[in-house]
């Protein structure tokens, strides 16, 4: 047992001497050495992106701090962009005008990876697990499917008219069960593809929905889908729970009798509001907000405002619904209080008026106003503005939260 312990303590004095210039670095490093500050721990939750369409950048934005952290450079054309969040919420997808999908760090403001993958897109969605990215494309139409780790292409799923043309796909979304839902603006038709195996996706369709779909929605429990119909006074719904899921047509004619206005910018369903157990949508058209019941889809009531709606979007309570609006209106902004049905706030933030983006819990909102080139923040309580930001020609805003939501 001496000999033993002899050999060990001859080892140890051996070896240390060797070691020991090897290890102090290390073990010094270990003490001192502080964090890098750009790439300090921290969460995601609090942070966001705000499109700069003019100049192919987007801003990382901090909605604690109300302040500007970096801006990511070379996105291509962003005049029509949208981003989806992986489900980490600092890894976002950005979908650009030019076909560009783009996949951004927030926490490290670089670009991870880049794909041209079309001609002309205006938006995509990520499925439930966060495995697969959807690009909706207007050339050449139908749908592409990409690992969201890769980028590489996993699908190319055509959308065809009648003629046998390609159509231009609007309305995408993500439902559960890694299926996506999408609407045929030349094709008047809804398809829901299944890429449970997407080497081999499943595509149910819908036809005769109604003339022109330009844009759609699912509510946020999966449960139902609508879609605007441009050709034609009404809205497609289809309930997903239903055992034979079936196209019907809610709000018809609901501006029958009178006459039209011209469309001055097509309104954003996707920013639809769903509160107090109704769905509040923009009239086309109109200088009207419709009231829906969210249970027999049928008008209720229709809120006179400033212009013809193009966002109409909940508070994250529901207690609140802001909409904003199409030339020559859009330096304008209202707030309608959902129980009494009433306009409660008008105010005027800034010129073009493109997105109004609501901090998770609704303390705030985060509007762009492009021709300004400022992004206000205000308090959705006294209507205070509590920050203005100076960006360049700022349009969409999204917030890391939607990394946990369908639909988004």
């Amino acid at each position: 047992m001496s000999t033993r312990r002899q050999l060990l303590q001859q080892g140890s004095a051996t070896l240390l001497p060797t070691l020991l210039p090897a290890l102090l670095p290390a073990l010094v490093g270990c003490k001192t050495a502080p964090p890098t500050p750009q790439f300090a721990p921290r969460g995601s939750g609090d942070l966001g992106l705000v499109i700069l369409r003019a100049s192919g950048e987007v801003a990382v934005i901090d909605s604690s701090q109300r302040r500007v952290l970096g801006i990511i450079k070379g996105l291509g054309d962003l005049s029509h962009a949208a981003a989806v969040y992986a489900r980490d919420g600092a890894r976002a997808f950005v979908f650009g005008r030019d076909g560009g999908l783009t996949r951004v760090n927030l926490l490290t403001q670089r670009i991870e990876a880049r794909v041209m993958q079309a001609g002309n897109s205006i938006g995509g969605a990520i499925s439930q697990d966060g495995r697969l990215v959807v690009a909706q494309n207007y050339q050449p139409g139908g749908i592409k499917v990409f690992d969201a780790e890769t980028l590489a292409l996993r699908a190319d799923i055509p959308a065809l008219g009648a003629n046998g043309q390609r159509s231009r796909v609007v309305g995408l979304a993500d439902l559960p069960g890694q299926r996506f839902i999408y609407s045929l603006f030349d094709a008047d038709a809804i398809c829901i593809a299944d890429l449970s195996d997407p080497d081999r996706p499943q595509v149910q369709r819908f036809d005769g929905i109604g003339r022109q779909p330009y844009d759609a929605l699912v509510s946020p429990n999966g449960r139902h889908y609508i879609a605007g119909l441009f050709g034609e006074d009404g809205l497609a719904l289809i309930d997903l729970w239903a055992e034979r899921p079936e196209v019907r047509r809610i709000l018809g004619g609901y501006g029958r009798g009178e006459q039209p206005l011209p469309v001055y910018k097509m309104p954003h369903l996707r920013g639809w509001a769903l509160a107090g157990g109704t769905a509040w949508l923009p009239a086309i058209g109109r200088h009207e907000v419709l009231v829906a019941d969210a249970q027999s889809w049928q008008e209720v009531a229709r809120i006179p405002v400033a212009g013809q709606p193009v966002f109409v979007m909940a508070r994250p309570d529901g207690r609140q619904v802001w909409v904003n609006f199409a030339l020559p209106d859009y330096h304008k902004v209202q707030v309608i209080d959902v129980p009494s049905r009433r306009v409660i706030h008008s105010f005027e933030p800034g010129r073009a008026v493109l997105h109004l983006e609501f901090t998770p819990r609704g303390e705030a909102v985060w509007i762009s106003c492009r021709d300004d080139n400022k992004v206000q923040v205000v308090d959705t309580a006294s209507f205070k503005t509590l920050a203005s930001l100076d960006l360049p020609a700022p349009s969409g805003i999204f917030m890391s939260a939607r990394a946990a939501r369908l639909g988004l």
